[in-house]
């Protein structure tokens, strides 16, 4: 498969043959350029930043109109100097990497008895002040799943599991990373906190690694760790959103809005979290204009500041919460194969949810019952408006072996896999964008 990238310099002179909305290679060229032209993003750096250009640059020169960036100041975080070193009772460096919004260590570093938590309910569990001048350690082993459901509950040891031994006394923090590998990477993600709740060192080490611990553990074998973590948080630092519209024929109509997120975790270039959804909806979008404008017009959000708390999804539906939108969708786990479909239209447009299962089904995607998400970059419109939401979801069993790792590069995706995610998603816009009546979620 021609895999040509479509550099800056020359974006303008690529645009006419990808704009015609049929170049099978066009989601291959956006996420290739992305992840290679600027690489990783966190938000609120200089490379968010030159990431935002591109895509301003990239949008205008495939045919989008009305391209702008929305800008927004966040609460971010700096990476500092990352180091874990079992001390005792057998030396190991650990490979490591701080969760954001990590509190910070003295640049030396702290050392202290460390303390096994086989599960977070086991650290909930433990008695107020028992962790005083202690580090814990929590453990967990999410399993790989389709649905990339285990997340919910297993990330909450990232999330939530700081401010809980923080609550206790805890000096320090280290976590089994929240990840269905055996690679040994870290595996990088935003941690919570609480109001009136001082942030502590909080970092998380690869599976390998934790898998020594809790083998030490087992032999009740008393352990030290050292750990330096010299990032902080950092308040008034930049970010924005990039949208983009296709027009369509019908002004009266509310628009199609379809988001991604366009910030990532630095580990890795943010090749399948989530440079590959700008690609799949910005792709399927143009495919759309293939034959002709539709009826309504297609919205593309390419959202600024996911990863640290959806800041993003967040001031595009305070800047445009007063402006109907007819559907909301996003694409967020990455470029393996849809194979599920889940809608949430009102009673009136149950023939419209209809057509897209039956246009959805030779494409080897089945309809899934129970309530769409939608995703953290269209939900503050979503529930705004109520707006229709359709759930494409992509098959997630390899997804969190790479999510927030050194190992999110563009290799990873499969090109064939990424033209289904186009496919599918370019036969329900091709639906929804035609469809004359009134659209909503209730």
């Amino acid at each position: 498969m021609k895999k040509t990238l479509c550099f800056a310099a020359a974006l303008l002179a690529c645009a006419p043959a990808q704009a015609a909305g049929d170049d099978k290679t066009l989601a291959w060229d956006i996420v290739a350029g992305l992840t290679t032209e600027i690489g990783p993003r966190l938000a609120g750096t200089p490379t968010e930043a030159a990431a935002r250009e591109w895509a301003k640059a990239r949008l205008t020169a495939l045919g989008f109109t009305n391209v702008v960036i929305e800008p927004f100041t966040i609460r971010g975080y700096v990476r500092g100097v990352d180091k874990a070193r079992l001390m005792a009772p057998y030396p190991h460096d650990f490979a490591v990497t701080a969760l954001g919004y990590s509190g910070a260590t003295p640049p030396k570093g702290i050392e202290g008895e460390m303390v096994y938590f086989p599960t977070l309910a086991a650290l909930k569990a433990a008695p107020d002040g028992s962790l005083t001048g202690r580090i814990a350690f929590v453990d967990h082993a999410m399993k790989a799943n389709q649905d990339g459901s285990g997340y919910g509950p297993y990330g909450d040891v990232r999330r939530k599991g700081p401010a809980i031994a923080a609550q206790k006394g805890a000096l320090g923090i280290v976590i089994r990373s929240v990840g269905t590998d055996a690679h040994r990477n870290p595996h990088a993600g935003v941690m919570n906190v609480p109001d009136g709740v001082k942030p502590i060192p909080a970092a998380a080490i690869s599976n390998p690694d934790a898998d020594i611990v809790a083998r030490i553990a087992a032999t009740n074998k008393p352990m030290r760790i050292a750990l330096t973590l010299t990032g902080h948080a950092q308040d008034a630092m930049p970010s924005g959103n990039v949208i983009g519209d296709l027009p369509g024929r019908d002004p009266s109509l509310s628009p199609i809005l379809v988001a991604c997120h366009l910030d990532s975790w630095d580990l890795g270039t943010g090749a399948i979290d989530d440079g590959a959804g700008c690609a799949i909806v910005t792709a399927a979008a143009l495919r759309t204009q293939a034959g002709g404008k539709p009826l309504r017009t297609i919205r593309v959000l390419w959202a600024g500041s996911e990863e640290l708390g959806g800041f993003g999804g967040e001031d595009y539906a305070k800047r445009h919460g007063g402006e109907p939108h007819a559907l909301a969708m996003e694409s967020d786990f990455g470029a393996d194969r849809v194979w599920a479909v889940k809608t949430k239209f009102a009673p009136a447009n149950k023939a419209l949810g209809d057509r897209i299962v039956a246009a959805l089904t030779p494409l080897g995607i089945v309809f899934s019952a129970g309530e769409p998400h939608g995703g953290t970059d269209v939900e503050g419109i979503m529930t705004r408006q109520k707006t229709a939401v359709i759930d494409l979801q992509q098959d997630g069993t390899r997804y969190f072996d790479i999510h927030h790792t050194p190992d999110d590069t563009l290799d990873k995706i499969d090109p064939s896999q990424l033209e289904q995610n186009v496919a599918a998603w370019a036969a329900v816009l091709g639906i929804v964008a035609n469809e004359p009546g009134p659209i909503s979620g209730e």
